[in-house]
């Protein structure tokens, strides 16, 4: 079991930056990846940026690319998304997920919803004009 909390959510302007993160809690050994998704209203969960407890690499959703920054810190168990440049569009609730699944390359970074199997309460944020 692995248990996700996430804070840092909150209501800014187009342009401004906000700094999410996700505290995780008991069996650490068993994180493969720890990954962010969003969910809009009507729409579908999707890959925001995930990247390996082990090792450090990082993947992104290609429409946050250059505008987030995900990092992790082994030391505290946490994990956080640094969003700059935010748009109206990425108005969602964010959810910190875990992928546990043990895969041959130590690059490889999941982005399917379905891949993770804990999931944190999400917080929501939202860009307004």
């Amino acid at each position: 079991q692995v248990q996700l909390v996430e804070s840092g959510g909150g209501l800014v302007q187009a342009g401004a930056s906000l700094r999410l993160s996700c505290a995780a809690s008991g069996r650490m050994y068993s994180i493969t990846t720890l990954g962010w998704f969003r969910q809009a209203p009507g729409k579908e969960r999707e890959f925001v940026a995930g990247i390996r407890w082990s090792g450090g690499s990082a993947s992104y959703g290609g429409y946050v690319k250059g505008r987030f920054t995900i990092s992790r810190d082994n030391g505290k168990n946490t994990v956080s998304l640094q969003m700059d440049n935010l748009k109206p569009e990425d108005t969602a609730a964010y959810f910190c997920a875990v992928d546990t699944t043990r895969y041959l390359s130590l690059t490889y970074i999941a982005t399917g919803p379905s891949d993770y199997g804990y999931w944190g309460q999400g917080t929501l944020v939202t860009v307004s004009l």
